[in-house]
């Protein structure tokens, strides 16, 4: 099967057919090979819709889905629509946030084959049973570095979790904090997560959400970096027709570059240290 693209992202198969955007000079030959094209946001819909007219010049079956048109995902075939070392062991979430579409797209939890990757990218792994998620955890036990870029649900984190990150080589946790109401749930999640360094703790950070301010964003991102994160501000984009300033673009293009806010907090601490001691 041929695999189409709208853009490149750090997920994109590199296989022989495997492209990205419009159909390039050297391709397969064969007509009756199936195209699939894939589009994750909302926003990309038009451009997807596009190309697949684009590649219907050249191939008989050429279909467009993913998660801009609420495919809700079948069983994971390492290498498909993510490079290889990526893996989704479930689909779905069993909470109903206002701003997220999983639910809606993909329904509640379903567990499925465990295939192997060392990027777990599950929307909600720690929904999942016990069971399964255990059965992650003894797949990625050979793995050098595991990412759960997916996420973990901050309110579902407990101590049985926390030790079972101690028996794998965690590089990045992911969490969320998009609100306010957040933060004192994963104040809790850093305490149980003490030991684990600042650099593996990542926290998607969405802003500018249900009319927030430039200053309520700042102060947040702030705050999620003072508990032991790292963030990484994400403007929320909804169907892709929010339109934000330079300034809020500024501040989540500041916020999602840890090397940049870490040495400015750095500074804030040394002067404020400096003037303490008069």
């Amino acid at each position: 099967m041929i695999r189409v693209f709208v853009k490149r992202t750090t997920f994109t198969p590199i296989d022989d057919l495997a492209f990205v955007g419009n159909p390039p000079l050297f391709r397969p030959d064969d007509r009756n090979i199936p195209v699939a094209v894939s589009c994750v946001f909302s926003w990309d819909r038009p451009e997807a819709l596009r190309l697949r007219d684009e590649w219907a010049t050249y191939y008989n079956d050429v279909s467009v889905g993913g998660p801009a048109f609420d495919d809700p995902g079948g069983e994971f075939i390492p290498g498909r629509f993510v490079k290889h070392g990526v893996t989704i062991t479930s689909r779905g979430c069993i909470k109903r946030c206002k701003w997220c579409f999983v639910p809606k797209r993909e329904g509640t939890i379903r567990e499925l084959e465990i295939k192997r990757g060392n990027v777990v990218q599950d929307n909600n792994l720690l929904a999942c049973s016990r069971k399964h998620i255990e059965a992650v955890f003894d797949m990625l036990q050979d793995e050098k570095g595991v990412y759960f870029s997916g996420g973990f649900d901050s309110t579902l984190f407990e101590d049985w979790h926390r030790n079972l990150l101690d028996t794998i080589r965690v590089r990045e946790i992911w969490w969320a904090c998009d609100t306010d109401a957040a933060i004192p749930v994963i104040a809790k999640v850093a305490k149980m997560c003490d030991g684990i360094s600042r650099n593996k703790m990542r926290c998607y950070t969405m802003i500018g959400f249900n009319g927030e301010t430039i200053a309520q964003a700042k102060e947040r991102c702030e705050r999620v970096y003072n508990l032991g994160y790292l963030p990484f501000a994400q403007l929320y984009k909804g169907d892709g027709q929010q339109e934000y300033g330079e300034e809020w673009k500024a501040l989540a293009r500041f916020w999602s570059r840890p090397a940049i806010y870490k040495s400015e907090q750095v500074k804030k601490r040394t002067w404020a240290q400096a003037e303490s001691e008069g």
